[in-house]
């Protein structure tokens, strides 16, 4: 009766060990890593607003009951989609047929195409040499040369916090038919297994052609560090955001090419969206003052575009059933300027992805658990109409 405790205690002490472990790794290697600047629209210090010009639900797979956890991904110019989504499917979260599924938004038809299966369970074991129960949250980035890399949550025994976070390179030609994936391997995060580290939110593109993932550690505590890739995908090292052990999917925002805002999930009972800032290009982090808006312990979803940024989250400390879209200029004070949802109690609107794509704001994000709803908006210039 008392050996159980006693090894628990143990393995989250090692488990704790390991992650400082981990994040001392980019130490010997600190650089400055500017923000890859994000073409901007017409968006400045003069009166605008943002105009909705299409909605709807991305196609589900077929005889599929749940989804949840949408990436967006703008692509190049020169393909024939504008951007991509990613969101894992299945019976439900968690489930075992649950797969990682794709698709696209086609710049001709204007239209989604049909879901694909890019990641399965079977594919994630091969990468881990051993079973896998959970997939979960993908993200996806777009390297230089134009492949996409995919990083996702996946489990064995345990729960999310026994997770580890994979590592895939697209393998099919650019615009050729299905899209595949390869494995590259688990991130190293830890000398434990690599365990307790997960990925929500997007990439920031770097000007290196680079990236910097925001991602969390969740064994007991709960602790944000950035990931540091190379142009190639490499693994580069990790950096501690936060001091904080409640904070979790962190969301970046560019201030300028090294001044970066980190906001976080809260998962303590204040109920805040949390920041921290960096402004030596992620070598170094620490805590400020936190946003005055409510998070119900749910994901948050940031861009910035020109000088505006961009915030999706949950106006409430109690529950998910609304979404909202806020504005800022300078990362602080925000104002919310679009209600994109609004249910009755007990429904779920959660997990926002934000891209800037084809001149357009996209926003997806989770659907009561059933499906992946989307909306584009374009910016105008002066006020909106009364």
């Amino acid at each position: 009766m008392i050996v159980l405790p006693l090894l628990g205690r143990l393995a989250v002490s090692l488990l704790l060990v390991a992650a400082a472990t981990a994040w001392t790794v980019s130490a010997r290697d600190k650089v400055s890593m500017q923000a890859a600047a994000t073409a901007p629209p017409d968006i400045d210090a003069a009166p605008g607003h943002w105009v909705e010009r299409a909605r709807g639900k991305v196609p589900m797979p077929t005889g599929v009951l749940a989804a949840h956890a949408s990436a967006l991904v703008a692509m190049p110019d020169s393909d024939s989609s504008a951007l991509s989504v990613f969101w894992f499917a299945g019976d439900r979260e968690s489930a075992p047929n649950v797969e990682i599924v794709a698709s696209h938004f086609n710049r001709s038809s204007q239209t989604w195409s049909e879901p694909e299966t890019v990641v399965n369970r079977h594919v994630a074991a091969g990468v881990l040499g051993a079973g896998i129960r959970r997939l979960g949250n993908p993200i996806a980035w777009l390297d230089p040369r134009g492949r996409l890399h995919l990083f996702v949550v996946a489990t064995g025994l345990g729960g999310w916090a026994a997770a580890r976070i994979l590592h895939l390179e697209q393998s099919s030609p650019l615009g050729d038919g299905a899209l595949q994936f390869q494995p590259v391997g688990v991130v190293p995060l830890s000398w434990l297994w690599n365990l307790s580290y997960l990925v929500r939110t997007a990439p920031q593109p770097l000007a290196d052609g680079g990236m910097v993932i925001p991602a969390y550690f969740e064994f007991g505590v709960k602790t944000p560090v950035a990931l540091r890739f190379d142009r190639n995908g490499a693994f580069m090292g990790m950096t501690r955001i936060s001091r904080r052990t409640f904070t979790l999917q962190p969301a970046l925002l560019t201030l300028s090419p090294s001044h970066w805002l980190a906001l976080m999930r809260d998962h303590s009972r204040d109920g805040k969206v949390r920041a921290s800032e960096t402004v030596d290009g992620g070598a170094t982090w620490r805590d400020t003052g936190d946003l005055a808006l409510p998070n119900p312990d749910a994901g948050i979803a940031t861009l910035s575009v020109g000088d505006m940024h961009l915030l999706a989250y949950n106006p409430s400390r109690e529950n998910r059933n609304a979404l909202t879209l806020a504005t800022s200029r300078a990362g602080t004070d925000w104002s919310a300027v679009i209600e994109l949802e609004r249910g009755q109690e007990g429904h779920e609107y959660s997990y926002p992805a934000m891209a800037w794509a084809d001149n357009s704001l996209w926003v997806s994000y989770t659907d009561r658990r059933k499906s992946i709803a989307w909306r584009r908006f374009d910016w105008k210039s002066g006020a909106a109409a009364p």
